[in-house]
């Protein structure tokens, strides 16, 4: 049994990064630019500046007026192929090698550059539009003058901006004043970051106490900003005014900016600006996405690679068999240009246009409803994936946090049980005997805490260690004052970072203790009985995914007391806490349930040992030098023996229909990969849960390592094992990867599902390149969160989920999806039909070619090797367009299964995987039948017309047009109306232009009844053995689907 050769992939070159760091070039100052340096901004004086700085002009357009065809025709000429047709069409001015009227080689070329401009220029034009309507926006400026009207475009560093409610951030400022009585604002960064939570910022101390704003302008103050770079998550830098006595110093933090794109969402801003241009934070985190060439579009330039190399030899046995007399090399230069339609110049043109067919399928499929495809150029990649590697939270899961445990250590709540919690909660505040400051006595007395007292105090930590923030909505407008007198709980909305973070506060609310208020300085908590107590907040220490943690010092008003209260992840917060018999296991056991554990802690302060961290906190943030480390440092002095509170358990539900689909992709035979931030325990119960790794397989749990010698003895025990799913850790995999690469991937490609936790996103970018080079199959990576931005760009399919994370990954992407079910649908159906749709698509039009081409070198062979053409003028440039064009493509509408079956037997899938439509066997194949037809035609009119050449000439182009209609007809398999009207048309077309060619074709002989019969029998020889053959193929080889579509 011979199976097909697949052709050998083509793996992609090193990608280059488009764009420069510093600018659009390595001479930056050419931008306007010079070296990025830090910089000190005078408020509202932007003559004072020390540099010159780029104007803050958005352009994301390719080219300008002038480059625009140049740059455009150079793209397309780079390319061998397109070279090479430009010379064939410039060799026609030369009169030895002049084959007939210039338009035949000039029409097919210019169509081509035609298409492809006017597709260049509407992109252009679009990204044009889009940038001129951000550039055109009008600001509020303060100036010494009062307030003016200013572009978006003519901001400039030092300007004092005005931004209102819901208007978009125009340049990188400091925030220096706000509207709210609150004294702070929230911005939308899902723009910017990818989070669809607002984000809480807070303006400089010093101008917000100022009366008005216009008061900004009569100060004499600057602001020190460290230099451009891309990190939108920090800032460094200070404020100082020097008219003040003494001076003011304040640091500045990533809390104290509004990047742009952001949008603000509370307030009127008042801000000034300190980058502009190509050095935002934003344009500088945009770097040009490499351009993914499809495995499929290498196939095919290696096919037309050996079409050229065959044009080639063809042309130099023509002039061999002439015994190289005369002008020899004359003669093989027009014989390649008599026999070029053996390298098809159309091909290009009918994949480009198939794929946009395709592209537009998918959008308008109602069965997967907000499918977008924002790379039009690899859909028929998705019809041949081997490795599915996906993200865990939010893509397989619905990021939809839901409190499921809460543990003290000797007691554990579950979902049955949290009505004990809320009254133990309600009578800590209505037992008229209780002394509510004995409850909250500080943790270095001795006595044994009763239970009550032990869930009251893990209840508040839970609710006051948080960043999230009450919002109040009414008739859709929020209105932060409303929540300050009122706080209606219909209309209270909570925001914040992190969905964990709600889902705890709302956790806290159900049990009796309600977050009310929150602003930058203070908090409110409204127990059971009504009774609101205020929280003064002294320091926030945000999360991190360095520092897995997040702290918050607070000073309760009716006692006076300062707490330090903190959560984090169990592997910091286990060397944080006091020491415990309990933690490492309970963690674990919550963990094997599938939910993420947090840990919560406190630490009671006197008012000294706070004043002293404090001052050493407030001299580490004026640091200019080393800003982070030593902060980091002070904090983490007061990280010692802190008192273990609780731990909490939240579990993030699977999305919809999560498991059939992953079932469909592994009966399709792709292999699933789940990459993954979150901690072993919890991947390996999710991937359970999501029968990635099924109930009765073996799972290889591999243990951490962290030399050489123990990552050898790890993977010759994992050597050993067969068939078993296997889960790893970064740290582990890191070591792996570094020692023993190609072992691990090795053993890896062998399991049937893999998980990786603790994973970091360049750790994901890894894997998946790892991948592709290893194995040379197509990988495709699904995420949803900015997180997976990098494995998704480079994989060879990226597919976006829209998630509660926001459209970072969505917009990153090649293909984004509103949930995960509908990856079945888009992989089985579209990616399946539109593999084999291109691969029909182009084997035709290369058969096409080769049988015009097979004519013209049997007629040439037939009259002592001529170098004459067999068909002139519009003959040749009608074959390829008008006559053939529709019925051609039409193939894109073909398919041999409806989508119910191709969703129903994923095992379809799996023969694409083999490369089968698109293989050395195939593509022989068609080149035989081409011959074959090509030849028959040829001699067949040769032999039968009577006494002038003209009537050959007719005989055989009629022929050779009913021919390739035949064979279409032949070759499709489900039949569409836009088929047969694609059929019916060409030949109308045909028969009508019959009138116009009286220079080609006589036109009173293809009247006669010799005419008809002559061209029906060559017709008839030339395609009934082939439906002869695939009826007998059909009837004893079917197949693999021909069973469910009978």
């Amino acid at each position: 049994m011979t199976d097909n050769i697949p052709l050998q992939p083509v793996r992609r070159p090193k990608r280059q990064d488009g764009k420069h760091r510093n600018g659009c070039c390595p001479w930056s100052r050419c931008c306007g630019m010079g070296d990025f340096r830090p910089r000190t901004v005078w408020l509202g004086h932007p003559e004072k500046r020390e540099q010159r700085y780029p104007r803050n002009v958005i352009n994301n357009q390719k080219y300008n007026f002038f480059t625009f065809l140049p740059l455009v025709l150079f793209n397309q000429f780079k390319y061998f192929f397109n070279l090479y047709f430009l010379l064939l069409a410039c060799s026609q001015f030369i009169n030895e090698l002049r084959l007939g009227g210039l338009y035949t080689y000039w029409v097919p070329l210019g169509l081509v550059l035609a298409i492809t401009i006017m597709r260049e220029a509407v992109e252009e034009i679009r990204c044009c539009i889009r940038d001129k309507e951000i550039n055109s926006q009008i600001y509020s400026k303060l100036s010494t003058r009062g307030t003016a009207k200013v572009k978006s475009s003519g901001i400039q560093v030092g300007d004092l901006i005005i931004v209102e409610k819901n208007q978009r951030v125009p340049a990188d400022m400091i925030f220096l004043r706000t509207s709210e009585r609150n004294g702070s604002c929230f911005l939308r960064t899902d723009q910017l970051d990818g989070e669809t939570d607002w984000k809480l910022r807070l303006p400089v101390a010093c101008t917000q106490r100022l009366p008005t704003a216009a008061d900004l302008l009569q100060i004499r103050s600057y602001v020190y900003a460290e230099e451009p770079n891309i990190d939108i998550h920090n800032f460094t830098g200070t404020f100082t005014r020097e008219d003040a006595d003494p001076p003011v110093n304040e640091s500045l933090c990533i809390e104290n900016t509004l990047w742009a794109s952001s949008v603000v969402a509370s307030g009127t801003v008042v801000g000034v600006v300190i980058y502009t241009g190509k050095e935002l934070r934003s344009v500088m985190n945009t770097s040009n996405p490499r351009h993914k060439v499809g495995l499929f579009d290498l196939e095919v330039n290696c096919l037309t690679k050996i079409l050229f190399g065959a044009l080639m030899m063809v042309s130099l046995v023509m002039v061999a068999l002439q015994h190289f007399t005369g002008r020899w090399y004359l003669q093989i230069m027009r014989f390649l240009l008599l026999l070029s339609n053996i390298v098809p110049i159309s091909l290009r043109v009918n994949l480009d246009m198939g794929k946009m067919v395709f592209s537009w399928m998918i959008k308008k499929d109602s069965k997967i409803p907000g499918t977008m495809v924002r790379s039009s150029t690899i859909p028929e990649q998705l019809g041949r994936i081997s490795y599915l590697l996906t993200d865990k939270t939010g893509t397989l899961t619905q990021n939809e946090m839901v409190f499921r445990r809460l543990h003290l250590g000797t007691v554990a709540y579950g979902m049955d049980s949290m009505d004990e919690v809320q009254s133990l909660v309600f009578s800590v505040y209505t037992q008229p005997t209780h002394d509510l400051s004995a409850s909250r006595a500080p943790a270095a007395t001795k006595v044994r805490k009763t239970i009550i007292s032990r869930v009251h105090e893990a209840v508040k930590a839970i609710a006051l260690v948080h960043n999230v923030t009450p919002v109040y909505e009414a008739n859709g407008v929020t209105d932060q004052a409303e929540a300050e007198q009122h706080y209606e709980d219909t209309c209270r909305v909570y925001q914040a970072s992190s969905p964990d973070e709600v889902s705890l506060v709302q956790w806290t609310e159900s049990v009796g203790l309600t977050l009310v208020g929150r602003d930058h300085s203070s908090m409110q908590l409204r127990t059971p009985t009504g009774q609101i107590l205020n929280f003064t907040i002294l320091q926030i220490f945000p999360f991190t995914y360095e520092s897995k943690r997040m702290g918050i010092i607070v000073r309760d008003e009716s006692t006076g007391e300062i707490t330090f209260y903190m959560k984090g992840a169990d592997v910091v917060m286990a060397g944080i806490v006091q020491y415990n018999d309990w933690l490492e296991e309970e963690c674990g056991n919550m963990a094997r349930e599938g939910l993420r554990v947090l840990v919560v802690s406190k630490k009671s302060l006197t008012d000294e040992q706070y004043q002293d961290f404090e001052a050493r906190y407030v001299q580490a943030k004026l640091s200019v030098h080393d800003r982070s480390l030593k902060v980091a440092t002070v904090i983490e002095s007061l990280e010692m023996e802190m008192e273990l509170l609780c731990l909490t358990g939240v579990e993030d539900q699977l999305q919809t229909d999560v498991r059939p689909t992953l079932e469909i992709l592994h009966n399709a035979g792709i292999k699933v990969w789940m990459l993954t931030g979150d901690k072993l325990e919890t991947a390996t119960c999710t991937a359970k849960n999501a029968h990635l790794i099924t109930r009765n397989q073996d799972i290889h749990i591999f243990r951490s390592v962290t030399t050489r010698g123990e990552a050898h003895l790890e993977l010759n025990a994992f050597r050993r094992k067969h068939d078993c799913a296997l889960v790893i850790s970064g740290d582990s995999l890191e070591v792996c990867l570094k020692y023993y690469e190609y072992e691990f991937m090795e053993l890896a490609c062998q399991c049937p599902a893999v998980v990786c936790c603790r994973c970091t996103p360049t750790q994901k970018a890894q894997i998946v390149r790892l991948l592709q080079e290893r194995t040379g199959k197509l990988t495709c990576a699904v995420g949803d969160g900015g997180n997976d931005v990098s494995m998704i760009q480079e994989a060879d399919c990226g597919v976006g989920v829209e998630g509660k994370e926001g459209k970072q990954a969505s917009l990153a992407a090649d293909f984004s999806v509103t949930q995960f079910k509908h990856l079945g649908r888009l992989l089985m159906v579209h990616g399946r039909n539109s593999y084999k749709r291109s691969a029909a698509l182009s084997q035709f039009v290369i058969h096409r070619s080769l049988c015009i081409s097979t004519m013209q070198a049997v007629f040439s062979s037939v009259f002592h090797f001529a170098s004459v053409p067999l068909y002139q003028g519009f003959l040749v440039i009608g074959y390829s367009t008008i006559y053939t064009m529709f019925p051609v493509f039409s193939l894109v509408l073909d398919k041999d299964v409806k989508s119910e079956v191709a969703m129903l037997y994923p095992e379809l899938y799996k023969d694409l995987l083999k490369g089968r439509p698109l293989s050395f066997k195939t593509f022989l194949i068609w080149v035989l039948i081409s011959i074959y037809q090509g030849s028959i035609i040829m001699y067949g009119a040769l032999l039968l017309f009577d006494s002038e050449f003209v009537h050959a000439v007719a005989i055989s182009f009629t022929a050779l047009i009913l021919t390739e209609l035949l064979m279409v007809a032949l070759t499709i398999q489900t039949w569409h109306w836009l088929m047969i009207v694609g059929e019916l048309l060409s030949l109308a077309c045909y028969v009508a232009s019959l009138v116009f060619l009286h220079e080609f074709i006589d036109v009173y002989f293809i009247t006669t009844v010799s005419f008809l019969w002559k061209v029906t029998v060559i017709t008839l020889v030339s395609c009934l053995p082939l439906y002869i053959l695939k009826y007998l193929r059909r009837r004893f080889s079917p197949p693999s689907y021909s069973k469910l579509t009978s």
